[in-house]
């Protein structure tokens, strides 16, 4: 809509325009179907019900570089071209490869079969906007785990924009560029996102992935995906949210990426997370913390007494494992038991970076308390 709007594709439209009819044989005779008398490549967007598919093109002035239009809501009237409308798929898509400079285009299989969107594509390029085609990419689907392959008519979709809003431009690049275009992409916007974002932080950035994923406006933040996640779930306000990363030994020295990064995350909670990554600190001690055995208790207790001396996430994961050695404890059980403690649950974030997180005078509050308590 935007490169509509700025009026990057009016001379674009214009010059469809002009050339209606030869564009129309180009179709006809590409696609094998037949086009209805009325048919024009712009869809002009009415403005008084702001519909673009109950409109119709009936006249059109390119000098004054407009559009006289009819629409089944009543209106009749003159409308510019710029911003009033787009063209039809199969002519907005070499008309903008004209207009961005297009060389090579990725696309589904779908717009490769013959007589197909590139193939119409590719003719009109060359006869009406005088442009050589891009050399073409042929993907297979990108896969929806547990739900098919995704097809805006079938509404099994997600759009771009849609996962702009979860996961960075140059990471959404590497999703594409990291698989051969033969086979087809599983994608889950689910936890494999997670995994995703941090298999991409993880790259060699002299690699060729890396180097072909990156966009102008990249911004770069090596804190895990993962850790952000559990971070802002713990956070209460930016400051907050700076001092937990810092705690767990991560730089935020860029915080206009970190924050970046967290706005990625918060979206991603709210729309594709499952519910096992989502938790909430108990400001009470939960009661099931009664059910804790002896041992769970001692393990707590150690817990507390020893937890100002750890400082690193690592510290703190290796320092639970000792504890629970140390009681003969299952390390399981005592991770289990503090989780408990803290979100009401059996199982939670990556342990050591958790904590690290979390205010020890808190967990220190917290452990002692669970270590008190014993069924009534």
């Amino acid at each position: 809509d935007q490169v509509y709007n700025d009026g990057k594709y009016t001379q674009a439209i214009i010059n469809t325009l002009e050339q209606q009819h030869t564009i129309a044989q180009i179709l006809e005779k590409t696609s094998h179907r037949k086009l209805p008398d009325d048919w024009s490549p712009f869809n002009p967007l009415c403005p008084r019900c702001d519909s673009i598919t109950r409109t119709r093109v009936t006249g059109f002035n390119s000098k004054s570089q407009t559009v006289d239009i009819v629409c089944t809501c009543g209106y009749t009237g003159t409308i510019p071209v710029t911003g009033g409308g787009k063209l039809t798929w199969r002519v907005d898509w070499p008309a903008r490869w004209s207009i961005l400079g297009v060389t090579v285009e990725p696309f589904g299989k779908d717009h490769a079969t013959s007589g197909g969107s590139y193939d119409t594509g590719k003719e009109i390029a060359k006869e009406i906007y005088h442009y050589t085609p891009p050399y073409p990419i042929v993907y297979e689907w990108i896969m929806l785990k547990g739900k098919g392959a995704m097809h805006s008519s079938k509404g099994l979709a997600i759009s771009i924009n849609e996962m702009l809003g979860v996961l960075p431009p140059e990471v959404l690049r590497y999703l594409i560029i990291r698989s051969k275009p033969g086979k087809h992409i599983e994608f889950d916007p689910g936890t494999t996102l997670l995994n995703l974002i941090d298999e991409y932080d993880r790259l060699d950035s002299s690699s060729r992935a890396h180097q072909l994923s990156q966009t102008k406006k990249a911004q770069h933040s090596k804190i895990p995906f993962k850790h952000i996640v559990t971070a802002i779930q713990v956070a209460s306000g930016t400051r907050a949210l700076l001092d937990i990363l810092e705690r767990s030994g991560y730089d935020t020295a860029d915080t206009r990426a970190v924050l970046a990064r967290a706005e990625n995350a918060r979206k991603w909670l709210d729309k594709y997370a499952p519910p096992y990554v989502k938790f909430t600190i108990q400001e009470d001690l939960p009661q099931t913390a009664k059910s804790f055995s002896t041992k769970e208790r001692q393990a707590l207790l150690k817990l507390a007494e020893q937890l100002l001396e750890w400082d690193t996430p690592e510290e703190i994961h290796n320092g639970i494992y000792e504890i629970a050695k140390s009681i003969a404890l299952e390390p399981k059980t005592l991770f289990r038991a503090i989780y408990v403690s803290l979100v009401s649950a059996t199982s939670g974030p990556r342990l050591g970076y958790f904590l690290a997180s979390l205010d020890k005078d808190f967990l220190i509050r917290r452990f002692n308390q669970a270590a008190q308590e014993q069924k009534e």
